[in-house]
């Protein structure tokens, strides 16, 4: 379970890491809810703390929906 430590560190580290001021990680607003990043008000993914045995990691996942992804050309590749 994260708490609001864990969120400002996670937090400052992906503005630092990605260059984006706009990233913010919300606390659930329940006990055991799901801790959720966004950029803006645009919802992007989860934060997950992991403590094996005294060593903790965060793993952040993104969710991208298809429908929110442009149409692309794709090149092929020369002969």
């Amino acid at each position: 379970m994260m708490n609001e430590i864990d969120v400002a560190r996670v937090q400052a580290y992906l503005r630092a890491t990605l260059g984006n001021d706009r990233i913010h990680i919300d606390l659930p607003k329940r006990r055991g809810g799901t801790v959720e990043v966004r950029v803006g008000t645009e919802f992007i993914g989860t934060v997950h703390k992991d403590d094996d045995d005294g060593e903790v990691s965060f793993s952040l996942h993104i969710t991208i929906l298809d429908e929110d992804l442009p149409a692309v050309a794709v090149a092929r590749p020369k002969a």
